[in-house]
C-alpha cells in the first residue's frame, strides 16, 4: 500500500487497521482524515453494515440475473412455462426483476433503519434561525 500511503497534497494517510482494541475507540476515529479498511471494517456498525450491503446484493444479483441465467441453461423449460399468458422467462425479466428490485431497495431502507436505531444513529435536521437578510437566488444578499 506505499502507493496510497499519502494523499495528493502530501499529508500522510494513516489506516484505520482494521481492528478496534478498545470497544471505545471507534467513536474517537475521524473517518473523514482515515482510510477505512472495507475488507475488515474497524466497528460492529461498520460490520453490520456491509454484511447488510453483501447480502441485498447477492439478492439483487440472484434476482435480476437469475432469470436470464435460467433461461440460458434451459431455454426450453422457461419458454414453455405459462404466467398470466406469458412465457415465464418474459414474465420473470420484464416484471420480476423490477419488481423484485424495488422490494429489495425497501427491505434495504427498512434494514438499514433498523441498524440505525440498534447502534443511536440518528439523523435529525439543524434548524438555524432567520438572519433576517433576504438571499439572492444566486446564493448572495439581496440589496
Amino acid at each position: 500500500m506505499t502507493e496510497n500511503d499519502t494523499h495528493t497534497d502530501g499529508s500522510a494517510v494513516e489506516t484505520d487497521g482494521g481492528t478496534v482494541t478498545n470497544a471505545q475507540k471507534h467513536r474517537e476515529t475521524d473517518y473523514l482524515d482515515r482510510e477505512v479498511n472495507l475488507l475488515k471494517p474497524s466497528t460492529p456498525f461498520m460490520r453490520d453494515h456491509l454484511k447488510l450491503v453483501w447480502g441485498t446484493f447477492i439478492a439483487w444479483t440472484l434476482i435480476v440475473w437469475g432469470p436470464v441465467t435460467a433461461t440460458r441453461l434451459a431455454p426450453e423449460t422457461m419458454t414453455s412455462l405459462t404466467v398470466l399468458g406469458f412465457p415465464l422467462h418474459y414474465f420473470l425479466v420484464a416484471l420480476g426483476g423490477p419488481t423484485g428490485a424495488l422490494v429489495l431497495a425497501a427491505v434495504y431502507a427498512r434494514s438499514r433503519d433498523q441498524l440505525d436505531d440498534k447502534y443511536g444513529i440518528e439523523h435529525g435536521t439543524t434548524e438555524t434561525e432567520p438572519s433576517g437578510e433576504a438571499t439572492a437566488a444566486d446564493g448572495g444578499v439581496e440589496e
